[in-house]
């Protein structure tokens, strides 16, 4: 047998020769485990890992405490792993041209669909726009629990002020997928209208964040500006 062959075959060794995309993907998460722990190599964690979560895009969500419940991965490599995964959803955020215009509720979805794709609980987020609408800077800004939201007009306008934007865009996901408004994000929708005029920033929409197949439009959003309600 040939030991060379054998060495060609493992994964560091075919990522150089091949590219990371010619491996599977519990060989990217064996070489990111590096070595196992006694009685599991760093390949049967890796496919306990991947068997674990499902698939990369449920792994997408998981937390340092999700990682750990795996068996041999320890404290310090759950954090990796989890670093890791915020990495990579703060790459598929930011691959978009940071001075986008964001000119309509779709364009807004787009851009936030990945970041709340697979969440549990409500998260917000406002988009800090300039006088063209054109994007200057997105940053979420507090996250709930399943039934309530933590959308504060102290904590949108701050951003704002924060950058010197003229107008802002808040949005909030409903992890159920039915993005129609509650009567809570009505009454906040009003409040932020009125605190915008206040600090002397505009706000530009409310957009509540959904997914297509559970809105009853099939949209997969909803927008306070295109409902007329700002």
């Amino acid at each position: 047998m040939n030991v060379g062959m054998l060495t060609d075959d493992r994964p560091r060794e075919r990522l150089t020769r091949l590219g990371p995309r010619a491996l599977m993907d519990a060989e990217l998460f064996e070489l990111l485990i590096g070595a196992g722990t006694r009685g599991s190599s760093a390949q049967q964690v890796s496919r306990s890992l991947l068997a674990a979560a499902g698939g990369l895009g449920e792994m997408a969500t998981w937390e340092v405490v999700d990682f750990a419940r795996v068996h041999g991965l320890g404290p310090a490599k759950a954090a990796e792993l989890a670093a890791t995964m915020e990495l990579a959803r703060r790459i598929r955020e930011r691959v978009q041209d940071p001075g986008e215009k964001m000119d309509s509720p779709m364009k807004v979805w787009t851009r936030l669909e990945p970041l709340s794709a697979g969440l549990l609980v409500e998260k917000c987020w406002v988009l800090c726009m300039n006088r063209r609408n054109r994007l200057m800077a997105l940053s979420e800004i507090s996250s709930g629990t399943a039934t309530s939201s933590l959308l504060h007009p102290r904590e949108v306008f701050r951003q704002a002020l924060r950058y010197g934007s003229p107008a802002a865009i808040v949005a909030h996901n409903h992890p159920s997928g039915d993005p129609s408004p509650s009567t809570a994000d009505r009454t906040v929708t009003r409040q932020l209208v009125e605190a915008g005029r206040v600090v002397g920033v505009e706000l530009l929409d409310h957009i509540v964040v959904g997914r297509p197949e559970l809105d009853p439009t099939g949209k997969g959003w909803f927008s306070f500006g295109e409902a007329g309600l700002i």
